[in-house]
């Protein structure tokens, strides 16, 4: 099979998906910086292999195939791991609850952790309409965009407050 051009780029989208997944998951420094410049320089190619196909006029079976499938497996990738960063942002704020909870002290909700709380619902609420087909999934990337920079923020203002709050707390 004779691959074009603007399909080599197509199968480089594809092939980025373990990069860009890797990336978010290995933990060095700025790793979510590399995750996401990875991600972004796979995409810009989406817009770059229609361009060359429709220029050369050589649009082939395997690209209009591989495309949207490449698009979707990347974009899906990064949610996944957008998602597995709220998920951990979830259950470290819970055990620093439950370590309050066990020296007496109640961390009650916070303003920006019912912010946050809303941002996930509307992006969750979002995405489902997403995938119903009311409109596309660039409103449900911002949407979860959001709830992401939202989960992550309040969560570093929990964990800046927990020292004070746990040392005001009274032995057993």
């Amino acid at each position: 099979m004779d691959l074009t051009a603007a399909d080599k780029l197509t199968v480089a989208r594809a092939a980025a998906v373990p990069l860009v997944v890797v990336l978010y998951a290995w933990n060095f420094p700025n790793h979510d910086y590399w995750a996401t410049a990875a991600f972004c320089i796979a995409m810009t190619t989406d817009f770059f292999d229609g361009k060359l196909a429709r220029r050369q006029g050589r649009t082939t079976s395997v690209g209009s195939l591989l495309d949207p499938i490449a698009d979707k497996v990347l974009v899906l990738a990064v949610l996944v791991m957008l998602v597995a960063a709220i998920v951990v942002r979830e259950v470290l704020v819970t055990g620093l609850r439950q370590a309050a909870i066990e020296r007496g002290v109640v961390l009650a909700a916070r303003d920006l952790g019912k912010l946050k709380t809303w941002a996930q619902a509307v992006a969750a609420a979002v995405a489902g309409f997403a995938a119903a087909g009311a409109w596309g999934n660039s409103v449900a990337w911002w949407a979860l965009l959001v709830a992401v920079i939202l989960t992550w923020v309040s969560g570093l203002d929990y964990a800046r407050s927990a020292p004070r709050l746990l040392s005001r707390a009274q032995p057993e």
